[in-house]
């Protein structure tokens, strides 16, 4: 976020090159991935029409969930990472003339915007160990300026399936988890039994921890740390077959980062199991809070991005139907 602190990022950026060599020889332990050396869609393989008409029986009420956040100029987000709108009459100069007879104007917009702002789906062509990204891809071979080669955006098929939102604001009491908070395999055990819920293959779990709420009130704090997913619980997730990960965070991933023993852990460690090690794709900044408190453990979840070829990340808004 653009409030991040420089020292944790720096930090974030030397470690990730220090890694690098150390990621070479562990490579041959994630890919080629399950799906065949040239998938480039991972977890989305378990999206099957069953899937969505299993998640369509879910819908009992027809209410609508918009999972999306407004974004703007002043939305946090990741440094460098900006986002600027423009309103254009082309060629029209702001008269009331207009086009021909029936003086017809209209208005344009461009964007001039990173994608990964806002509520955002982070493709598999986002994050990598070293110069190694999901399935093997090798950062010099597919990423170029004009567009990746592989594993763009405009790949992942239309995300229809089951949503289930682990409460755990509810579960520690409170309505803003506390930052540093990590969420593995015991946390999200508790919270789904619960809930009642059981996390299937195929589904999208989404985290809830009023973190969203500080966007307005304490943009500072929220876009420095938050609590979030740990790596034993993006192992036991990957392990349950998940399509995805979501949270009214960020970064899903608890920050600050946790610590090996006395050591300092990964930078970015849960994004690096989820994308490139499993193809499990990374929903950020979800609008949880109407969930939460309509207490809808499970839904459905239906999320169509924006296809722009060859794309790291999209801004989304999924929606949830009851």
């Amino acid at each position: 976020m653009k409030w991040m602190a420089l020292k944790s990022f720096l930090l974030g950026a030397t470690a990730l090159l220090l890694c690098g060599s150390a990621a070479h020889a562990q490579s041959a332990n994630w890919h080629p991935g399950k799906w065949g050396p040239n998938d480039e869609i991972g977890a989305a393989n378990y999206l099957t029409p069953g899937v969505a008409l299993n998640a369509a029986r879910l819908v009992k009420t027809g209410k609508v969930y918009s999972l999306g956040i407004s974004v703007s100029t002043t939305t946090p987000a990741f440094p460098p990472r900006t986002c600027a709108l423009y309103i254009v009459q082309p060629g029209q100069t702001g008269s009331a003339e207009g086009l021909g007879p029936t003086h017809t104007t209209y208005n344009d917009d461009i964007l001039n915007c990173w994608t990964g702002i806002g509520t955002q789906l982070d493709g598999l062509g986002h994050i990598g160990v070293g110069d190694t990204y999901y399935n093997g891809n090798k950062w010099g071979e597919f990423a170029t300026m004009g567009g990746l080669k592989k594993l763009g955006i405009e790949k992942i098929p239309p995300m229809v399936t089951r949503g289930v939102l682990l409460d755990m604001a509810a579960h520690y009491g409170t309505d803003v988890v506390k930052e540093g908070t990590a969420f593995n395999k015991a946390e999200i055990d508790a919270v789904a039994k619960k809930q009642g819920v059981e996390i299937r293959q195929g589904d999208i779990v989404i985290f809830h921890t009023g973190w969203l709420s500080l966007i307005d009130k304490d943009p500072k704090r929220f876009g420095s740390v938050e609590p979030g997913l740990g790596r034993e619980g993006a192992r036991y997730l990957v392990s349950k077959g998940v399509v995805a990960v979501g949270a009214d965070t960020w970064a899903v991933e608890v920050i600050p980062f946790e610590k090996d023993g006395d050591k300092d852990g990964a930078i970015f460690g849960v994004h690096q199991i989820l994308l490139p090690m499993s193809g499990t794709y990374i929903l950020e900044n979800l609008n949880t809070a109407e969930l939460a408190r309509d207490k809808a453990w499970e839904f459905m979840f239906v999320l169509g991005q924006n296809k722009y070829q060859g794309a790291v990340q999209s801004m989304i808004n999924p929606v949830a139907i009851r």
